[in-house]
């Protein structure tokens, strides 16, 4: 390509993060990135494994549930709370992280604090993997994890290129970048969502708007990723056989909320990965980047037959001690969420001034975010 065109290619590019990520009252905060080799490999190795997890007897599932890290590591379900007091029953999910087994170990870093270790288990817990049931389990997670760190670690240089497009010198790092290349806190979740009992039935004509927010969260309540990126692996839906069958409601997965209040129904491109921004990336950036409330919708329809959705999502995060700055001077605490936009919010979503305060690092951010959700 000639210079022009190289620059015409990178405008677009930056064009594009903006319309997906910037703070404008339709941005969705999503966006895909397609023609990546192996992704469709990796993707049917293991996301049929959800089902394989979730439907082991009760004393296999035992053995893959971490007690001590607060169900963030391994096997969880219906532990988290994230529509009030209603704990989150409606999908199974198995985390792990897919770039080291135990940070604490192998990276040999002598200046962690135990005591700060022993009292965050959520951040430094071990993997634990289902080897003697699912031999292939943690190659899988593991190979699928690190593809889309690959990307993310790609796409955080325009998402950075943009914000000093946007903000000029003010923006003196390359902060999102600096997160995802060098952080070796990533959490990756597999997920099975399990199939619906009873079809929901509610008129159009009845909805209040508190009804309209739950009408689409009944596999996943609504919540913001509180880390800088997160990576989506497009879905399958498998029958209790596990063979892979086309979505038989079309009205389920994935509804994102903008900061207008709209609320639209997402479904990534055949061969993609979905990239979300996180709550992380939008204090550091002072709001420039910004994360929108998602949620899934359930299958309802009557001919569903006992249908399970299985996905993948990656979530990209500075260590614990890592600063909470906003890194855009002249930036501040009411750029970072504007009050017009947390009136669109969820009921069920806390204000991001609620749970984030300057001078916090990561750790007690999360810790915060956790409480609200745990």
């Amino acid at each position: 390509n000639s210079p022009s065109s190289s620059e015409k290619e990178r405008s677009l590019i930056l064009e594009k993060i903006g319309l997906a990520f910037g703070s404008g009252d339709d941005c969705l905060g999503i966006l895909a990135v397609t023609d990546i080799p192996d992704l469709d490999r990796h993707r049917q190795k293991l996301l049929p494994l959800a089902q394989s997890l979730a439907t082991l007897p009760p004393s296999d599932l035992e053995k893959v549930i971490d007690y001590k890290s607060g169900f963030q590591s391994g096997w969880s379900h219906g532990k988290e709370k994230v529509e009030g007091d209603k704990f989150d029953t409606g999908k199974g999910s198995f985390y792990g992280n897919p770039l080291m087994d135990d940070i604490t170990r192998e990276t040999g870093d002598q200046t962690m604090d135990k005591q700060v270790i022993d009292e965050n288990p959520a951040f430094f817990a071990p993997n634990v993997w289902p080897t003697e049931s699912i031999p292939s389990f943690e190659s899988a997670f593991k190979d699928l994890g690190q593809l889309v760190v690959q990307v993310g670690r790609l796409l955080a240089r325009p998402c950075d290129a943009y914000v000093k497009k946007t903000c000029g010198e003010s923006y003196q790092s390359d902060k999102l970048s600096s997160v995802i290349n060098n952080s070796r806190f990533c959490k990756a979740r597999l997920l099975h969502y399990f199939a619906m009992d009873t079809p929901a039935n509610v008129s159009d004509e009845k909805r209040d708007s508190s009804t309209q927010d739950t009408d689409f969260s009944d596999w996943c309540g609504w919540h913001n990723d509180h880390g800088s990126l997160t990576g989506l692996v497009p879905a399958i839906f498998l029958d209790p056989d596990g063979n892979q069958v086309p979505c038989p409601d079309q009205e389920a997965g994935l509804y994102i909320k903008s900061r207008s209040g709209s609320v639209v129904h997402v479904s990534l491109p055949p061969g993609s990965l979905g990239f979300q921004i996180g709550e992380t990336s939008q204090i550091h950036t002072g709001g420039v980047l910004q994360a929108t409330p998602h949620a899934v919708r359930g299958v309802r329809s009557s001919t569903a037959g006992g249908i399970t959705r299985e996905s993948f999502a990656v979530f990209m995060e500075p260590e614990f001690f890592a600063d909470m700055e906003i890194h855009v001077t002249g930036k501040t605490v009411e750029d970072t969420q504007r009050q017009e936009a947390e009136k669109h919010l969820p009921k069920t979503i806390r204000t991001l001034r609620s749970r984030w305060k300057p001078g916090m690092n990561f750790g007690e951010f999360s810790n915060a975010t956790f409480a609200a959700f745990y």
